[in-house]
């Protein structure tokens, strides 16, 4: 099967959120995939973040992780799932914030100065969250456990991506009403 990095799989409106994201079905360990499990698919992900990812903070296009330092990036990218995940969920604890930030500032300790490295760039996304991102705004998709960033006015954003999220739960919802009606 061919996977390739589209608009919606950048839909948490912060790269550190995206990067989280490259889970899917996380919480389903029999469904469970992880798109780093690919060398190739992990190294395109930079690609597909200078084209799609909505936060822009750095400067020149990301390249991605080197060799050596791609277990230390998913154990950033589980720190960052494990704490602004409980943090959603107003279960935030001060050992998720510690531990989030030992891996960002190893992340930036070890990027080696790279520039536009997708690590370095990840843990400053991260950092940047933990500092200005209001509680209020940090969300999980009840349709498929993507963290997300409300940026709504009225902060009422339901889904990561009203066109494939949202429109899966509408329809769902259509289905069963439409299916419980007698005469049909």
């Amino acid at each position: 099967m061919t996977f390739s990095w589209t608009p919606h799989r950048f839909s948490g409106g912060a790269l550190a959120l995206d990067v989280a994201n490259s889970v899917v079905l996380r919480s389903d360990p029999a469904r469970r995939i992880d798109r780093y499990d690919d060398a190739k698919t992990m190294d395109a992900f930079a690609g597909g973040a200078n084209h799609y990812c909505a936060e822009r903070a750095w400067t020149g296009p990301l390249v991605p992780v080197a060799p050596e330092r791609r277990a230390a990036f998913l154990s950033l990218r589980e720190a960052i799932d494990d704490h602004f995940r409980a943090e959603a969920r107003g279960e935030g604890t001060p050992a998720q914030l510690a531990l989030l930030l030992e891996a960002i500032a190893d992340t930036l300790r070890h990027s080696g100065g790279r520039a536009g490295a997708l690590d370095a760039a990840t843990a400053h996304s991260a950092l940047r969250l933990t500092v200005n991102a209001a509680p209020d705004r940090l969300k999980i998709c009840p349709n498929c456990g993507w963290l997300f960033l409300d940026k709504s006015r009225n902060r009422s954003r339901n889904w990561c991506d009203m066109a494939i999220c949202g429109n899966r739960a509408k329809a769902s919802r259509h289905y069963y009403r439409h299916r419980k009606e007698p005469g049909t």
